[in-house]
């Protein structure tokens, strides 16, 4: 079997979406278990000039599901609205996000290698052929945000460990 467009992307992307979900039943958890409100991970960054926990968890959406709706569209604009404020939203964001992709079509995808797709954010414009920006721009996006996540998590004394940002890897049947 050939690695295809499909192969190398969504399979990744839902082992991720898991893992996110794990992280956000754990800092559930933790805030049950601490008394902490859900707002201060919520809100949580590691540094005062990034963005919060909720808008990372948003930007693994964004940079799987959304990069294959922009893919369609042929062109993506960062997405500038609030992240969803709340754990009970950004679950069933994630949620949503996950069945999407399980209904992704392989063949619908991989029929959109070598089509042009632009990243539009104003005065920066990229462009890319599809799978180019599926693998070096959405893709690294994604790892970045999900990572960012677990850190901040981790910055706040949520006990999670490097299995559950990994999740479950695809191992031979």
């Amino acid at each position: 079997m050939s690695i295809t467009l499909y192969s190398a992307t969504v399979p990744a992307w839902l082992q991720v979406l898991h893992s996110i979900s794990g992280l956000l039943d754990k800092a559930e958890a933790f805030c049950a278990e601490t008394g902490l409100a859900p707002d201060e991970l919520i809100q949580a960054r590691l540094a005062d000039d990034m963005l919060p926990f909720a808008y990372q968890i948003r930007a693994t959406t964004t940079h799987s599901l959304g990069a294959l709706e922009a893919l369609r569209a042929g062109v993506i604009h960062p997405d500038r609205s609030a992240p969803p404020a709340t754990m009970v939203a950004l679950r069933e964001l994630v949620g949503r996000t996950i069945v999407a992709l399980e209904a992704v079509d392989a063949e619908d995808l991989n029929s959109y290698v070598g089509k042009d797709m632009r990243f539009d954010a104003g005065a920066l414009v990229l462009d890319f052929v599809a799978e180019d920006f599926l693998l070096s721009f959405a893709q690294p996006n994604l790892y970045f945000h999900a990572v960012t996540a677990y850190d901040i998590l981790r910055s706040k004394g949520v006990q999670v460990g490097k299995r559950d940002y990994l999740g479950r890897p695809r191992t031979k049947a």
